[in-house]
């Protein structure tokens, strides 16, 4: 046999529905924090890699052999795809995710969050694995394909390259949390 709930007197609250709502409201201020994060880990990526260059000088001063970034498209699309994921998140993301504090039964605009998290998780995904694999190139190269290690000339360019990646995998992770965050947060309304 089903026992109803017994309804609210006047001046009672629900201890489940402020609790819910208490959890809600952490899981939001949690969600702000990795986002803030996420920001500063994609931004530090793409200046870092976008600022990447070594010269260096082969006999005498005027021949020069130079390493940019902007040399090989991948590195291009990888500084492309860090920005894009830094600019939704200061734009779309930390605001959204401030109302969220403010507002904590709001599931609309939690799914809308989660669909683009997701995207944006695809985009670091496919920009950190594309610049991952040249920098492994760059720093074992290919004896198959006759591709030198180039590091052990341009060493400078590498570390800033491989330093760059970093921040941008922390984002993915952080990214991987941020959907799990946010699906909780969507099943606790």
């Amino acid at each position: 046999m089903k026992t109803e709930p017994q309804p609210l007197e006047a001046g009672e609250t629900s201890k489940r529905l402020t609790s819910t709502q208490g959890v809600t409201r952490g899981l939001s201020i949690v969600d702000l924090i990795l986002r803030i994060i996420a920001a500063i880990g994609t931004l530090g990526s793409a200046v870092a890699m976008g600022t990447t260059n070594e010269t260096l000088s082969f006999f005498t001063q005027f021949v020069q052999f130079s390493a940019q970034y902007n040399d090989l498209p991948t590195f291009t699309f990888f500084v492309i795809a860090n920005s894009i994921v830094c600019g939704y998140l200061v734009v779309i993301s930390l605001p959204l995710s401030i109302f969220h504090i403010i507002r904590s039964a709001a599931i609309n605009s939690r799914i809308i969050l989660v669909i683009f998290d997701t995207v944006m998780l695809a985009l670091l995904t496919a920009g950190a694995s594309a610049a991952t694999a040249i920098v492994y190139l760059a720093h074992n190269g290919n004896a198959s394909a006759n591709w030198v290690a180039i590091c052990q000339q341009f060493n400078s360019f590498c570390e800033r390259t491989s330093g760059s990646l970093i921040g941008s995998f922390g984002g993915i992770l952080i990214f991987m949390l941020l959907i799990v965050t946010s699906t909780v947060a969507i099943s606790r309304c």
